[in-house]
């Protein structure tokens, strides 16, 4: 396992090198992975302008500010994500927003297809599911805790509407993008932030 996320790390990316990948497919009017397709290109458009608006508007409270800057603890952060999907548009922007607010916080970004030895060792619920959150202590090199690939709340709403419906809809997948945009990354924040609390107690003290 050390080594698969050694080598994930070298091939890591930052957030802005990420986006600027994005934006060149984009403008090549393709997308990540092993699977080229006109719909995925197209999701891959649709993400770069959700991604670049998050960018501009997620705000972080003064309270998860505070836990944030009191965190003390040299971590990587490697996210696994891949560029259509739409999760990962809403959230990418949020946990970047964390990390640049931490000298502690190194955050990588590697491509699902291209490191499925990683992917697999993260799986959810047996799924190749993305974005998948990997914290990485610096020191020891240990696997401290994931996150993903839904905040809290999108998960238990996903959740909820499998449990009586089964698979997701498009008209779900639809709500969840306008659950995504009226909590504006809160649920990612607080999410994130009660993770570092977790590492850190004295954080939260």
């Amino acid at each position: 396992m050390s080594a698969i996320i050694k080598n994930s790390l070298q091939k890591g990316i930052s957030y802005q090198a990420y986006r600027e990948l994005v934006k060149h497919l984009v403008d090549k009017k393709s997308n990540t992975g092993e699977e080229k397709t006109k719909a995925l290109a197209n999701y891959t458009k649709l993400n770069d302008k959700r991604m670049k608006r998050w960018d501009k508007t997620i705000k972080i409270s003064e309270a998860s500010n505070r836990r944030i800057n009191e965190f003390r603890h040299h971590i990587t952060w490697l996210v696994i994500t891949e560029s259509w999907c739409g999760d990962a548009a809403h959230m990418l922007p949020a946990i970047n927003k964390i990390a640049e607010l931490s000298n502690y916080i190194d955050m990588k970004i590697v491509i699902r297809d291209e490191n499925l030895e990683l992917m697999d060792a993260f799986l959810t619920y047996g799924s190749r599911s993305v974005p998948k959150l990997i914290m990485i202590d610096d020191e020891t090199g240990d696997v401290l805790t994931t996150y993903g690939p839904r905040p809290s709340e999108a998960t238990s709403y996903v959740n909820r509407f499998k449990a009586e419906n089964g698979e997701l809809t498009p008209e779900f997948k639809e709500d969840l993008q306008h659950w995504y945009n009226d909590d504006k990354g809160q649920n990612i924040i607080e999410d994130v932030t009660e993770m570092l609390c977790q590492l850190e107690p004295n954080v939260c003290q």
